[in-house]
Order: C-alpha cells, then structure tokens, then sequence
C-alpha cells in the first residue's frame, strides 16, 4: 500500500520492493549515510559502495576496505597499512548491510522511505526520539549469485609485510 503524504512516500508495512528484489540474488549499490541529533539536520558520516551475496559483503567507505565471509570480519587500511580481524556481531546492521538487507522488515515501523526508484532508494531510520540515521542507495543493481566467496574473504597472508595484523577472533 502506497500513500503520498505531503510529497513524501510512505509505505505501509507491505515491504521495500528495491529491498525484496535483492533477495536471492548478489546486490551492489553506491550509498551515502548520514545521522541527524536533537533535529538538526542531517550530516554526512560516510559513503562508499557495497556488494552484498547471502550473508556475506564488501564495503568501501572512509578509506576502508571492509570485507565479510558472514563470519569474519577483515577490515583494510592500506593508507596505515594495518587489518583488523573480527568475529561478525550477528545484531550490528549499521556495520552488517547483508543483515540490514535480511532484516529489514523487523525496522518497518521505524523506517520512513523518501523516495524510491528501480535502482534507487532514500530511507530515514528512526534509532531513538532523538536520532535518526539517513540511507541513499543509488545505482542498485541485482545478478545472479556467483559461486564460492572469493569476493568476500581476505587472506591477511597476501599482504606486505609491513602490514600491522591484528586477529581478534
């Protein structure tokens, strides 16, 4: 159920269709985040862009390079040349866009979409009474699954030397 309030799109709790499309099947996107305190406005935190498989992802944003198996986490500063080495915090959808992609639905209520296209969607996330998180995707695009992971795996063994290493699986 679609329903135009004030030139704002509002959907009902039937679902995101930019969002279901994604299910099955590998998503990449550009995207802009952005947080709003108190009702001042919007300030950009990051952007970057994501490819997302099942449960697993890479993320470019900040100079950051985070790449994801669904269980590992490998996150790459080649400017300071140092990886960090996670376990995946299975609650974290800020960190996690597979899980946000997943579970979206759960959010409903606190989801408000500004716009939407084919290949584009523009979400306000209610955290709390007093902040919210904003979400452009822009140039969204679906394919078929690929097989194996080898997007989604980083072996720390084929970097430099000089890399700083730290495992805290």
């Amino acid at each position: 159920m679609l329903t135009v309030l004030g030139g704002v799109l509002v959907f009902a709790q039937d679902g995101i269709p930019v969002l279901d499309a994604a299910k099955g099947k590998r998503v990449s996107f550009h995207y802009s985040y952005s947080l709003s305190r108190g009702g001042e406005a919007f300030a950009p935190v990051t952007d970057g862009k994501v490819l997302v498989q099942d449960n697993a992802y890479t993320l470019e944003g900040l100079g950051l390079k985070v790449i994801s198996d669904g269980y590992s986490r490998w996150t790459l500063d080649s400017d300071a040349e140092e990886l960090l080495i996670e376990t995946v915090q299975d609650n974290d959808i800020f960190t996690n866009p597979a899980l946000f992609l997943a579970t979206y639905r759960s959010y409903m209520d606190k989801i408000k979409v500004n716009s939407q296209g084919a290949d584009s969607l523009d979400i306000t996330l209610s955290l709390d009474t007093d902040t919210k998180a904003r979400f452009i995707l822009k140039g969204i695009s679906y394919s078929e699954k690929e097989d194996g992971k080898s997007d989604f795996s980083l072996d720390e063994k084929s970097l430099p030397s000089n890399f700083v290493v730290t495992d805290l699986r």
